[in-house]
């Protein structure tokens, strides 16, 4: 399996959950979990794996824990 790094627009505390490809390597993922006690991003991670339906082990958290954008890397 190829490595890959994915760029993610984060909007937590969302009423709906999504995931949607804003461009190529780019997603937009809102989440209903607070951007607080890491949450979100345990969220954001989950869904991640869904969309590119990969196990949950093989996605990395590379960059942007407490911003809206955030790096996630993939395979490995």
């Amino acid at each position: 399996m190829d490595i890959r790094e994915i760029l993610v627009r984060a909007i937590p505390s969302a009423k709906k959950e999504y995931v949607k490809e804003i461009g190529d390597g780019k997603l937009e993922i809102a989440v209903r979990e607070p951007a607080e006690r890491n949450l979100a991003n345990s969220r954001i991670m989950d869904l991640v794996a869904l969309h590119f339906s990969v196990p949950a082990g093989k996605v990395r958290f590379v960059s942007g824990a407490r911003s809206r954008n955030k790096v996630f890397r993939i395979g490995g």
